[in-house]
């Protein structure tokens, strides 16, 4: 059918709302019945379409195939045709067997119309939000939803969908569903480009074997009850059925489903820090980690699975429990060798696989129909193609499964031997195994006795060299590399060459697993296997051996590292850390016994990958705790673990504890000799006093530190010395000591031709320039500056050198320049998963978006900044967003909205003391006014504004001249008298009268 071309005179401009409609698996349709009917369908459709459209004021831009691309002058009107639409497609008598689905979706914008039509972002944005949906499906955007929500027809209600990237679109899009009366209000989770919202395991190896009434039985206690706990032995599958089962309900739950692997976790301080990791949220400053998960938590519709949490059962039960009193739209499955009991949790007891009786199998059709002999069969086939079952052989596999109680782990071990061994072998020796294990260990639970045999039984076919292997990987809690297994495993008659040969056959045999983790090879053990090898490398006599190796190995790894996380391989290091964090807790663990200095040197390098991975409080607990056992350690490690429990201690923002533990620092570094080290500590400690508003206090102790550093004649100490105490100086107002100090430290990175303290010190001067309102040479001192953060290829510090170019653009109204700083700024922040820089960012570059004029996407930007910064605990920036979105919806039009965002920003600068944001508050609130029709307390705030930041820098231009055209749009409203009376009012206004004034 062709496409109409409408008139372009006759297409709404201004504000439209765009709709898009298809057919749902019209291809499909098309094939199954043919041309003609095909054709006949077609135009039933596009006339049910246009009688619904037309009436409505929708004009019809283009129509090709099934699809429809329509213009209506308003949200209100489009979703009206849209729900009548729906309607009647419903009502209609469709040939039999044929059932036309359409899905729709609409977005409202200000289109430019050009000689070919609509152009610009908002067509393709409606289109895309179009092919989000299903048949019978209406999806609107926030603008569009903001335009209609409250004219909606009869019975019309939305749901909110939440965001959603969609193909092609830059940022996330929210996302809005019409539910009609008597039509389908239930469809699959969207098709778009989400934000991950699973860590489940994406492919599974092997497939599922049985477990349907299982699985059926889980998923009607989850729908019931809130925690479902499902108990057994090891190895009863319990993982693997959990996994499934929430694999099954993942279009259920809207915010995703997440795992959470406890096995590897030793401490159970822990258990809230994995959950926490897992779901991305990091700690917040001076506030409970558990306080910050509920909070994020509260109202999201996910499920949680927590697996293997029988070692750790308090407090993995207490954690449970904190959550579903918290957060009432949670659920969790847990995995547990038993019940967590806590409030309202149900519990599903996993039974063994069903195993044939072997005396009454004669048939291989017999033998398929019971779960335990098919997942047997299946994962032998795996392990030896050349297998086959036959009626002989049948009786001895339904020997084996029952044998072994049905226990879905021993069977694999079982399957896995029928590569060297028949099954009757199999069957033989299982059997005397069993009878040997249960004479040995009466007092055991069965299950248990089932598990220990099979094990045993694995264990006892292996090598010699694969035992002594197997039992020494016990160390390994968290998975390792090949190279970490060379040089942990190897020695005592067990040489470097064969480890790579031994892993492999440990690979076949299904006692190791392996992962493919960028693009490297990790192996590691499942959990119930690697609590029996630990078992037999306590027997060994080794334990002790292996452990001193296994804390070398990560002591080596840190001390490398170290270095690394402030260099161009920052990430790579980041994630390698972050990969083998359950190894270096083991190490930590194994040192804190008797191994302090040791265990001191390891933590003492891993301060700062904890502070940037947001492991703030772990990383204090092991460094404080090892540090209180440290008398005998050497004085070099004490000093510099303590250092970094005081920059933990700083970053989380307990300056108490920050001085005490620098201070201890200072005197150990003192004690050694160390120069730079009692400088670094000295400067730790100015910074404190410094954010404590001591300012006198930090001078003392910065010039302690430029003395020391003087007299010592440590060029480096010096230099680092005079950049903490030029940015006090900066701070305290006394910029022309701020930069004679900058200069001179300066000078002295030039001599040591240390491209991190030029590249500091250029930045910090830049920073001066800009607030002495020098914009060429700010930009060019940050220009520098990033140019050498480039070559080093510090990722956190080339976003921050990125940013303070896109400051300097925006004071200059470069808003094209500034929002392409800062976009690339957020990248590498993101990258990083620095919260903080991505929240701070986010609030500058959606007062750039918004002065570019693209309202919708600054206050996104500007909302993601204020969920991140209550996340963080950032009242600053918090204050800042909050400011910035007021401007956004004050120009949006919702005018009683940016007063209140003004107003909460308002209190929050008022309660920092912040002078140069209640000025931009005051200013916010002279824009309120005015769209109030009240002229004179516009100029009565524009005066108090200019009052309030008087003394200070001049207005950036960008800025003043937001500022003169708030004034000269209030003076053509006023008389020259009237205007002069509340200006002059304004200007004799305090800060603290100021802000009361604008709350009125």
């Amino acid at each position: 059918m062709s496409a109409r071309e409408p008139p372009l005179h006759t297409l709404p401009t201004g504000t439209v709302t765009f709709l898009f409609t298809d057919i749902e698996g019209s291809t499909e349709l098309l094939q199954r019945v043919g041309d003609q009917p095909y054709k006949g369908l077609l135009e039933q459709h596009h006339r049910l379409m246009r009688e619904s459209f037309e009436p409505r004021g929708g004009r019809e831009v283009d129509t090709q195939g099934d699809a429809f691309f329509v213009a209506f002058p308003d949200a209100t009107g489009a979703i009206a045709a849209a729900v009548a639409a729906q309607h009647a497609m419903g009502l209609h008598s469709w040939p039999e067997g044929v059932k036309i689905r359409v899905r729709m979706g609409m977005h409202t914008g200000e289109p430019t119309l050009g000689p070919g039509g609509y152009v610009g972002i908002d067509v393709h944005r409606a289109a895309r939000i179009c092919s989000a949906g299903y048949g019978q499906q209406i999806l609107i955007s926030e603008r569009t939803f903001s335009q209609a929500e409250a004219a909606l027809p009869d019975g019309v209600a939305l749901r909110d969908l939440g965001e959603h990237r969609l193909k092609d679109l830059a940022r996330p899009e929210h996302l809005f569903q019409v539910i009609i009366p008597g039509l389908p209000a239930e469809f699959p989770p969207l098709k778009s480009l989400d934000i991950r919202t699973t860590n489940l395991p994406s492919i599974e190896l092997t497939s599922f074997v049985g477990r349907e009434r299982e699985m059926a039985a889980v998923k009607q206690q989850l729908s019931t009850s809130r925690l479902v706990t499902l108990m057994g032995p090891g190895g009863a599958g319990k993982t693997r059925l959990a996994l499934q089962v929430a694999a099954d309900l993942f279009e259920t739950f809207p915010k995703g489903v997440w795992l959470a692997e406890l096995a590897p976790l030793s401490d159970p301080s822990l258990v809230t820090q994995t959950v926490a990791t897992v779901l991305g949220v990091r700690e917040v400053s001076g506030r409970p980690l558990l306080e910050t998960l509920i909070d994020y938590l509260r109202t999201r519709d996910l499920l949680i699975l927590l697996d293997n949490c029988e070692h750790l059962i308090e407090a993995t039960a207490q954690l449970a429990g904190a959550l579903l009193r918290g957060c009432s739209k949670l659920r969790l499955l847990a995995t547990s060798r038993e019940a967590l009991r806590t409030a309202g949790e149900a519990t599903f007891r996993v039974p063994s696989l069903v195993s044939p009786d072997p005396r009454r199998v004669t048939s291989v059709e017999e033998l398929m129909q019971a779960d335990a002999t098919r997942l047997f069969l299946e994962r032998a086939a795996l392990s030896n193609p050349r297998f086959v079952v036959t009626e002989a052989n049948a009786p001895a596999v339904a020997q084996i499964c029952r044998c072994l109680d049905g226990i879905p782990l021993a069977i694999e071990l079982a399957a896995a031997r029928v590569k060297v061994l028949p099954v009757e072998q199999i069957a033989r020796r299982l059997d005397d195994r069993f009878r040997l294990l249960t004479s040995g260990f009466r007092t055991s639970l069965p299950h248990h006795q089932t598990l220990r045999a099979a094990v045993d039984w694995s264990y006892d076919l292996l090598s010699e060299g694969e035992k002594v292997l197997f039992r020494r990987l016990a160390v390994f809690p968290g998975g390792f590399l090949l190279e970490a297994a060379e040089a942990v495993c190897a020695g005592d008659g067990l040489s470097v060459e064969d480890v790579l040969d031994l892993v492999s056959r440990l690979v076949d045999k299904s006692l190791l697993i392996t992962e493919a983790v960028d693009g490297d090879i990790r192996y590691r053990i499942l959990e119930t296997i690697r609590h029996y090898s630990r078992g037999r490398l306590v027997d060994s006599g080794e334990a002790d051996t292996i452990r001193d190796r296994h804390l070398r190995w990560y002591q080596d790894l840190a001390g490398r590292a170290a270095p690394e996380l402030q260099g161009a391989d920052q990430l790579v290091w980041l994630e390698r850390l972050e990969q083998e964090h359950d190894n270096l807790r083991a190490a930590l663990e194994w040192a804190r016994e008797d191994r302090i200095d040791a265990g001191l040197q390891l933590a003492g390098a891993l301060y700062r990958f904890w502070g940037l991975r947001g492991f703030l409080s772990e990383g204090r607990e092991w460094l404080e705790g090892l540090l209180a056992k440290g008398q005998g350690a050497s004085t070099g490690a004490r000093a510099n673990a303590a250092y970094g429990a005081g920059l933990l201690a700083f970053a989380q923002g307990d300056y108490d504890r920050a001085e005490v533990a620098s201070s201890e620092s200072l005197r150990w570094y003192h004690q050694i000799g160390d120069t730079p080290g009692m400088v670094l500590s000295l400067n730790t400690l100015g910074i404190v006093a410094r954010n404590r508003g001591e300012y006198q206090k930090a001078r003392v102790l910065l010039d302690e530190s430029l003395t020391l550093s003087r007299q010592s004649g440590h060029t480096w100490a010096l230099a680092e010395a005079l950049n903490i105490l030029g940015v006090t100086a900066r701070r305290q107002g006394d910029r022309e000591s701020a930069t004679a100090m900058f200069e001179e430290s300066l000078a002295r990175w030039r001599v040591l031709a240390d491209k991190w303290g030029l590249a500091s010190s250029l930045g910090h001067l830049g920073v001066v320039a800009r607030l002495q309102g020098d914009y060429e040479r700010a930009r060019a001192l940050h220009e520098e500056s990033l140019a050498l953060r480039r070559q080093l290829g510090d990722k956190q510090y080339i976003a921050a050198a990125l940013s303070s170019l896109g400051i300097v653009a925006r004071h200059l109204g470069d808003y094209e320049q500034a929002g392409a700083l800062f976009d690339e700024s957020l990248v590498l922040s993101r990258e990083l998963g620095d919260k903080l820089s991505i929240a701070a960012t986010l609030c500058t570059l959606g007062l750039v978006v918004h002065r570019q004029g693209d309202d919708d996407r600054a206050a996104a930007l500007l909302r993601e900044s204020l969920a991140l910064s209550r996340e963080q605990g950032d009242k600053l920036n918090y204050a800042a967003a909050l400011c910035n979105l007021g401007f956004v919806t004050a120009r949006q039009g919702d005018i009683e909205q940016a007063a209140a965002l003004h107003n909460e920003s308002l209190d929050l600068f008022r309660e920092l003391g912040n002078t140069p944001g209640i000025a931009d508050c005051l200013l916010g609130r002279a824009i309120v006014a005015m769209a109030k029709g009240q002229p004179e307390s516009v100029a009565c705030l524009l005066g108090a504004a200019e009052a309030v930041c008087r003394g200070r820098a001049s207005l950036p231009p960008s800025d003043q001249a937001e500022h003169d055209r708030a004034i000269e749009a209030v003076r053509a409203l006023l008389s020259d008298d009237a205007f002069a009376a509340a200006w002059a009012r304004g200007q004799a206004m305090s800060p603290e009268e100021a802000i009361e004034e604008a709350l009125r």
